[in-house]
């Protein structure tokens, strides 16, 4: 078991992962928001671009299993079939009126829109506008993943890793979140590096584990920017130890919040900047 940090208040890596996993399990599917958009939680996604932008913070993720409501601000507008449609199911989404957007995402999913798709398996997992289908969820979030929509493939990939099926296929999950973080889906990147911290799914791998959290941190997911800094501070898993890195990362979390980065910022500022040492409170560096 790879130790997360040296000193007093040692964390081990399944502590510290449960930490990093906690949002993406709090529920099998999250929203694709902005870590500063709050409102609207439930609404389904526009239909210009279906292609989910990465979360930029853990705690965002924890959320409701509902459709998805935004699309990548960056990205170009896709050539999606039956965006009107969608649009029309979105509108009634967003008004209540379950029965109607279920009947207009199904209708928009069976022309090959994969937001339509995703959207679709949502309501039939959450038993929103019909009794919950888990068999007839699976089969449409299999499409939009298939469709190369990375939110989708992090959320089929959970399917499989989280018990939501009667059936545990980890090197099934694992599949479908390298393709999600291969596309630069954090939540996906968090997923993956967990499977290969743990040696689930695939070959335990730390140096492969810590590739994916240091995209996730980069992104800004809170765990994995605590979880990187443990790796330049301690070292090894072809990582050189460096503790002004590993103090960099340390305030980066603990701007964030976590509790145990904020010590280990302190810990290190003492030791490595005594004259910083009071007050050593960082920012995001």
């Amino acid at each position: 078991m790879r130790v997360i940090h040296k000193g007093s208040g040692r964390m081990s890596t399944t502590s510290r992962l449960r930490m990093a996993g906690t949002a993406c399990a709090a529920s099998l599917l999250w929203l694709a928001m902005t870590a500063t958009q709050s409102a609207a939680a439930a609404s389904p996604a526009t239909p210009a671009d279906p292609q989910m932008a990465p979360q930029t913070s853990a705690s965002a993720a924890a959320t409701t299993h509902s459709p998805s409501k935004r699309a990548h601000k960056g990205a170009k507008h896709s050539t999606q079939p039956a965006q009107k449609e969608t649009q029309t199911a979105i509108d009634d989404y967003q008004a209540g009126n379950f029965p109607a957007a279920l009947s207009e995402f199904k209708e928009a999913a069976d022309k090959g829109n994969r937001l339509a798709q995703f959207n679709y398996a949502m309501m039939q997992l959450n038993g929103e506008g019909t009794p919950a289908n888990l068999p007839e969820a699976e089969i449409w979030l299999k499409k939009a993943a298939e469709a190369n929509m990375s939110h989708a493939q992090y959320a089929y990939g959970r399917l499989f890793d989280d018990g939501t099926l009667e059936r545990l296929d980890p090197g099934e999950a694992h599949i479908w979140f390298l393709k999600a973080a291969q596309q630069g889906h954090m939540q996906a990147q968090v997923a993956l590096a967990n499977q290969f911290m743990d040696g689930r799914g695939t070959k335990q791998d730390f140096a492969e584990a810590f590739v994916w959290y240091h995209k996730a941190a980069d992104s800004g997911d809170m765990a994995s920017e605590y979880i990187v800094a443990t790796y330049y501070e301690r070292g090894g898993d072809g990582v050189t130890p460096n503790l002004e890195v590993a103090r960099r990362w340390y305030a980066k979390a603990a701007a964030q919040g976590d509790p145990a980065a904020m010590d280990r910022y302190r810990q290190l500022t003492a030791q490595l900047h005594p004259e910083e040492a009071q007050p050593a409170k960082p920012a995001a560096q």
